[in-house]
C-alpha cells in the first residue's frame, strides 16, 4: 500500500491489514497534556474475537473495559510501544506534526529490524519529514483508514493502549498541578477546565497556542 493512501469506511477490507502495525493516538484535541500514540503488532493468525472479545474504538468503551483490555492487549501482542509529544513540542511545530512524531516514536519503539506496513486511524499518513525527525530508516508503507479505530482491530487495540496510558498519566499529573481538574477531564476543554485556566493561568502542561488556553489567559490578564 502507498505512503499516502487514505481509505473511507466503505472501501475497507479488514483482512487486508493482517500483519500490519496498528496505530492510533489519544489527546490530540486536548488543551493540556501530551498527545500519546500507540503502535501494536499482532501475529498474522491472531484471533481478535477469541482473545480480545469486546475490543472496539476506545471512545466507545467504558474506563473499566479499557482497563481490562489494556493488559490483555499487551500480553497478546507480538510487540507494542507508545510515543509522546509534549505541549512544548506541540506549540512549536503544531499539533498535527507533533502527532505524526509521536506516532513515529511509537513505531520506532517497537524495535523491529524490518517494519511491516502501518495502518493508521484517520485520513493522514505519517509525513516523511515527521518520520525523518525520529528515525533514520526509510518511511514504511502505510495506509490511513477513516474511522479505523472502529473498523480495524489493530487500530482499535492501539486506541485502547494510547487512551488508557494517557488517562493514567493525567491522573498522576493532576497531583503535580492541582486545581485544574486534570484527573477528571484529562486535559480536554471542559467548562470547568477553561474556568480554572482563567482563575489560575496556564501551567506548563497547557498548550499555549490552543484556542481555549490563549483566550482564558487573556481574560486573566485583564483583571
Amino acid at each position: 500500500m502507498g505512503n499516502i493512501m487514505a481509505l473511507s469506511p466503505r472501501t475497507v477490507d479488514i483482512a487486508a491489514f493482517t500483519g500490519h502495525i496498528g496505530i492510533d493516538e489519544a489527546g490530540r484535541g486536548c488543551l493540556a497534556g501530551p498527545v500519546v500514540a500507540a503502535a501494536v503488532l499482532f501475529a498474522p493468525d491472531f484471533s481478535f474475537q477469541d482473545v480480545l472479545p469486546g475490543l472496539d474504538d476506545s471512545k466507545k468503551l467504558t474506563a473499566k473495559t479499557r482497563e481490562k483490555l489494556f493488559p490483555a492487549i499487551k500480553e497478546a501482542a507480538v510487540c507494542w510501544s507508545l510515543g509522546l509529544a509534549w505541549p512544548e513540542e506541540i506549540d512549536r511545530i503544531n499539533i498535527l506534526n507533533a502527532t505524526f512524531r509521536a506516532m513515529g516514536r511509537a513505531v520506532v519503539g517497537l524495535r523491529l529490524a524490518a517494519l511491516p506496513p502501518l495502518v493508521i486511524d484517520g485520513n493522514h499518513c505519517i509525513r516523511p519529514d515527521a518520520w525523518q525527525a525520529v528515525s533514520r530508516a526509510p518511511v514504511p508503507p502505510q495506509c490511513a483508514v477513516i474511522d479505523g479505530d472502529a473498523l480495524v482491530p489493530q487500530i482499535a487495540a492501539a486506541s485502547v493502549l494510547a487512551k488508557t496510558f494517557r488517562d493514567r498519566l493525567m491522573l498522576r499529573l493532576d497531583a503535580r498541578h492541582p486545581g485544574y481538574g486534570f484527573a477528571v477531564h484529562k486535559g480536554y476543554g471542559t467548562k470547568d477546565h477553561r474556568e480554572a485556566v482563567t482563575r489560575l493561568g496556564a501551567c506548563r502542561l497547557h498548550r499555549k497556542t490552543f484556542r481555549g488556553v490563549r483566550e482564558e489567559e487573556r481574560q486573566l490578564t485583564l483583571f
